[in-house]
């Protein structure tokens, strides 16, 4: 069969053995129905009036009152007009509105956390200009800054021992909303709940305290589920947050499909609301069709997707890319699977957002340097470094932490697969220089590992959207559908 993949700004071609399955998120099975256009308001009203574990807005919010409003940044959830922050944040300022609160005592704050400072024009993109033209002229939306020292305030350790650092603004204010997406995420999960304020208005040593390999690289961690030692530091961060702040946030989280729309509107406390919205996100995010295991994963990757423009040819990022899909299918993957994905890799590492990105590279090359996590050592070193930092806090850049979460994920690739192909790239040496075999085409890489790795008759699966839709992590169909392969509940 023929089929296109993800590649540069375009696609590129494969032909494939006409017993290939091919899965696409959203089609191949149906996500569980969205709540319709005309019925949004309602819905959303229904939640925020009937938050779960605390009381509402209504007697939440009080006339004086200091509010901050947190959504995610331009990585998360969709934009389209009835997208879940432009709904939700115009009736939840109705709601503090008419209990009184002033407009000029809210503040709107974007949980990029070490992602890049979020543009103007990306801001815009999120939030629409109904809610944009009334806040960010008087400068009432702003981006975390997790090296605004003045604006963070540290809250000490978990009684686990990790740090806990906060937005001050957070901190200081009387009523804390947190606007997130229960969308499927390698890392925990599940995006929302505790996981946003954990890693969207902290600092990088909260962060290094669970995306690092020590955390990554345990057995708990791929395949992906909502039980592993990441999750839970997500959510004994935001709970210590919740405690030295004397207040609980405010959340509202909706359950998204594919396309980013809305299945489910959660609102109240994120300990009581978490394993409520994850029982619905299951049935669209943990999909049990697998009628056995594979032995070649097959998919592409385009140049720009959610972290930015080039993504897909940066080195590390691609890495990470590739990781993700192992993390989200490990279940129906061999041990011995192989890898093949469409990518240009032209050499453009776009050190605008990753201005860190050549030096980490060139260290990866040198000193004893056998594969990424060797590099941790080095994460305090780049995440100090005053012209990186710099380069975060006024160029949209991304923090240089960033890059060391990036390259522990970016090893389960390796850690789970007999090899990876990279096919159709133009400056190949990028990607062996990563440990990655490289072909000019889809079938030449095939042939290569039916003969090394796979057999004559490999078990394929084909992934032709993997980036451009909201992914779903793939289950065996004779599975318990409520536990994973360790035997733990997917969601608590």
């Amino acid at each position: 069969m023929k089929l296109e993949f993800e590649y540069g700004s375009g696609t590129m071609s494969a032909n494939l053995p006409d017993d290939t399955d091919v899965f696409i998120p959203g089609e191949t099975v149906a996500d569980p129905p969205f709540i319709p256009e005309d019925k949004l308001e309602e819905k959303y009203l229904e939640s925020l009036r009937n938050p779960i574990g605390m009381e509402p807005l209504s007697k939440l919010a009080k006339p004086g009152h200091k509010v901050t409003i947190i959504f995610p940044d331009r990585v998360k959830g969709g934009e389209q007009e009835t997208a879940h922050r432009k709904v939700s944040i115009k009736l939840i300022l109705k709601e503090l509105y008419e209990a009184g609160v002033n407009k000029e005592d809210i503040l709107l704050i974007c949980s990029n956390g070490l992602h890049a400072k979020n543009t103007k024009e990306q801001i815009l993109n999120i939030l629409g200009h109904e809610i944009f033209d009334d806040f960010y002229p008087s400068g009432q939306i702003i981006n975390h800054d997790s090296e605004d020292y003045d604006n963070l305030v540290d809250l000490g350790t978990t009684r686990r021992g990790d740090p806990v650092l906060i937005n001050k603004f957070v901190y200081d204010s009387d009523l804390a909303i947190l606007v997130g997406h229960t969308q499927g995420n390698p890392y925990g999960g599940y995006s929302g709940g505790y996981k946003h304020c954990a890693t969207g208005i902290s600092h990088w040593r909260s962060i290094a305290s669970h995306h690092v390999p020590s955390v990554m690289h345990r057995n708990d961690f791929t395949p992906v589920s909502t039980h592993s030692l990441m999750r839970s530091k997500f959510d004994e961060i935001g709970m210590h947050m919740e405690e030295k702040m004397g207040k609980k946030f405010f959340v509202c989280d909706a359950v998204l499909d594919t396309k980013s729309r809305q299945i489910g509107i959660y609102s109240g406390y994120a300990k009581d609301l978490q394993p409520l919205s994850w029982e619905l996100a299951d049935k669209r995010t943990f999909v049990h069709w697998a009628e056995k295991k594979y032995d070649v994963l097959v998919f592409g990757m385009p140049q720009s997707f959610h972290y930015g423009d080039g993504m897909g040819t940066n080195p590390v990022m691609m890495m990470q890319a590739l990781s993700a899909q192992v993390i989200r299918h490990k279940r129906i993957l061999k041990d011995n699977c192989v890898i093949i994905c469409s990518s240009l890799t032209n050499g453009y590492l776009n050190e605008f957002l990753w201005p860190y990105m050549p030096e980490l590279l060139d260290i990866y090359k040198k000193n004893y340097n056998q594969t990424l996590p060797d590099l941790n050592r080095w994460g305090e070193y780049f995440a100090t470094n005053e012209e990186y930092i710099r380069r975060y806090r006024f160029t949209n850049a991304f923090h240089p932490f960033h890059g060391f979460s990036m390259i522990s994920c970016a090893h389960i690739a390796e850690m789970n697969t007999a090899a990876i192909y990279m096919v159709g790239n133009q400056e190949p040496g990028w990607s062996r220089a990563m440990g990655l075999k490289t072909r000019a085409t889809f079938e030449e890489a095939l042939e290569d590992a039916k003969r090394k790795f796979v057999g004559e008759k490999p078990n394929i699966l084909a992934l032709p959207l993997t980036f451009k839709t909201a992914a779903v992590h793939l289950c065996m169909k004779d599975n318990d559908e409520d536990r994973d392969l360790q035997g733990f509940p997917i969601h608590h």
